[in-house]
Order: structure tokens, then sequence, then C-alpha cells
């Protein structure tokens, strides 16, 4: 929600570019995450979706890295997300090398 709230103040002319593309894998980090553990009786699926949900949190820093570069978004401020990011990827590579903590077994 914060990359939306900072989106708005992106110029006019980026609208259905860096502002629909930042906001199009951030939103999208969360929506594979949730469908992910939605899967997590099917141990590929599940995996899938994470890694998805991945590339996702990679394609963000890379919209964040534009952002900076353009003078759209304060390089502090980007820095601060960027590194949430990083610690988001870490939390999702953990996953998908250990999914059997996550998945649900038949009994």
């Amino acid at each position: 929600m914060e990359i939306f709230e900072l989106s708005k103040n992106f110029p006019k002319d980026e609208k259905y570019a860096l502002t629909d593309q930042i906001r199009r894998s951030s939103r999208s980090v969360c929506s594979n995450l949730a469908e992910a553990w939605r899967k997590r009786r099917y141990e590929a699926a599940f995996i899938a979706k994470l890694s998805d949900s991945e590339g996702e949190a990679a394609e963000t820093q890379v919209w964040l890295q534009f952002a900076v570069e353009c003078q759209h978004l304060n390089r502090d401020l980007a820095a601060k997300l960027y590194k949430t990011y990083d610690e988001i990827i870490a939390t999702l590579v953990g996953m998908i090398n250990h999914p059997e903590t996550w998945i649900i077994t038949k009994r």
C-alpha cells in the first residue's frame, strides 16, 4: 500500500508505464502468496506460486530503482522499500527451500 500511495505522486506521463508496472508487481507479490497458501496441499503448485511471488518482488525492486533514477522517488525511501523486499524475498526463498514446513500432508 505504501508503494501505491507513493506512486500517486509519479508524473502523469508515467501512468501507463512506471506507475502501472510498480503497482501491478507489488500487488502481485501478495496475491501470488495468497494463491500459494491455498495450494499448499500440492507441493509443486505451492512452490510454483511462491516462485511467482519471488519474481514479482524482484520486479518491484527493479521498478523502485527506475523510480529513483527518474527522480520520481526519494533515494532513501526507495532504499528502505528495497530492503523490505529483500526481506520478503528471503522469506519466500526459505519457504521454497523448505516446503515441508508449510504444506498440508495427508494423515
